[in-house]
C-alpha cells in the first residue's frame, strides 16, 4: 500500500514538474517547415504580414549567409504599448521574423512576443499583455495564410516563468535589462537622432542601418543595425547560434534613442536573453563580441 502512494506522489510531481515547464516561455516561435526556398517564401510572407496589420520596417541578410533572412517588424499594438510605459520599452517596438534553410528545409520562425515583452516590459508587462495577446492572434494568422502553422517553440530546452523573464540575468554579476550602456548623450532628441543618421552613412562604417521606428508623442527612436566586419555578425553567429531550429531572429543589434541619450542594451544581457541556454564553454567562446558590438555602435556617436 504505501509503495502505491509513493508510486502515487512520484506521479503527481512528475506532471507537476512538467506542467510548470510547460507553461514556462521560450524565445523563439517556429511557425513554418517548408520546402519552398527563401526567394520564393519571402514575397508571400511580406504579403500576409502586411494584410494582418504587421508592418515590415526592414529585412536583411544577416552575416552575409545565403541560408538565413530576417523581417523586422513593428504594429499598432507594439508602438502604443511602447508609448503607454515609455523608457527603456522602447527596445520592445520591433520584433523578428526569420527564414533559415536548415536540413534542406525552409523553416520559418519568430520571437516570441510574449517572451520577449516580459523581459523588457518586466513588471509593467501586465499593462500591456492584452496587446501582446492581440498581435500574436496576427502573427499566427499571417503565418497560417502562408503554410502550415506549427507553433512550436523553442530556444530554450526548459524555458523561462515570466518572473524569472522579468528580472533575467544570466547570471551572478552580469547586467539586467536596465544595466544599459549609455554610447551618448546630446543637446535634444533632434540632435541624436541627426548624429546617429549621419554616422550611419559613413563609408568607413562597418554598420548597416535596418530600420528605424519612432513613437508618436514621444522622444523615441528605435534604429536596428547589422554589424559587418570581422568581429561583426559573421564571427559571433556561428559560434552561438549552435542548436536546432537556428535562432536567427535573434538579429539584428538595437539602438534605443530616448531623449537626448542614446542607449544599447549590454551584450551580456541581449545575448544571454536570446540564447538563455548558452553554456559558460561557448559564453567564453566570444567574451570580446560585447565589447566589439559596443565599439561598432559608438560609431554613431562620436
Amino acid at each position: 500500500m504505501k509503495s502505491i502512494k509513493s508510486l502515487g506522489l512520484l506521479l503527481f510531481l512528475v506532471f507537476s514538474f512538467n506542467s510548470l515547464y510547460a507553461q514556462n516561455l521560450k524565445p523563439y516561435v517556429l511557425a513554418l517547415e517548408t520546402t519552398e526556398n527563401i526567394s520564393e517564401l519571402k514575397d508571400k510572407l511580406s504579403l500576409n504580414l502586411q494584410q494582418n496589420g504587421i508592418e515590415v520596417v526592414g529585412q536583411y541578410q544577416p552575416a552575409k549567409d545565403t541560408n538565413r533572412w530576417i523581417f523586422i517588424f513593428t504594429s499598432p499594438e507594439l508602438k502604443s504599448a511602447v508609448k503607454e510605459v515609455g523608457q527603456l520599452t522602447g527596445f520592445a517596438a520591433s520584433l523578428r521574423i526569420a527564414v533559415t534553410r536548415e536540413n534542406g528545409k525552409t523553416l520559418v520562425s519568430y520571437t516570441n512576443p510574449v517572451y520577449w515583452g516580459n523581459a523588457y516590459f518586466r513588471n509593467d508587462f501586465p499593462k500591456v499583455s492584452a496587446r501582446y495577446t492581440k498581435l500574436s492572434s496576427k502573427l499566427e494568422s499571417a503565418m497560417e495564410a502562408t503554410g502550415s502553422f506549427k507553433n512550436l517553440a523553442f530556444g530554450s530546452e526548459k524555458g523561462l516563468s515570466e518572473q524569472k523573464l522579468r528580472k533575467y540575468h544570466y547570471m551572478f554579476a552580469m547586467p539586467y535589462f536596465d544595466d544599459t550602456i549609455e554610447l551618448g548623450s546630446f543637446d535634444n532628441f533632434q540632435s541624436a537622432i541627426n548624429k546617429i543618421e549621419t554616422a550611419a552613412k559613413e563609408k568607413n562604417s562597418n554598420l548597416e542601418m535596418l530600420y528605424k521606428i519612432e513613437i508618436p508623442g514621444k522622444n523615441m527612436a528605435l534604429y536596428g543595425f547589422g554589424i559587418n566586419g570581422e568581429k561583426g555578425e559573421a564571427k559571433f553567429l556561428p559560434i552561438i547560434d549552435i542548436g536546432k531550429p537556428k535562432h536567427t531572429a535573434f538579429l539584428p543589434y538595437e539602438v534605443l534613442v530616448t531623449g537626448n541619450e542614446v542607449h544599447m542594451l549590454h551584450g551580456r544581457y541581449r545575448i544571454a536573453i536570446a540564447f538563455p541556454d548558452l553554456t559558460m564553454g561557448t559564453f567564453s567562446k566570444i567574451m570580446s563580441t560585447p565589447g566589439d558590438i559596443e565599439d561598432s555602435l559608438e560609431q554613431l556617436v562620436k
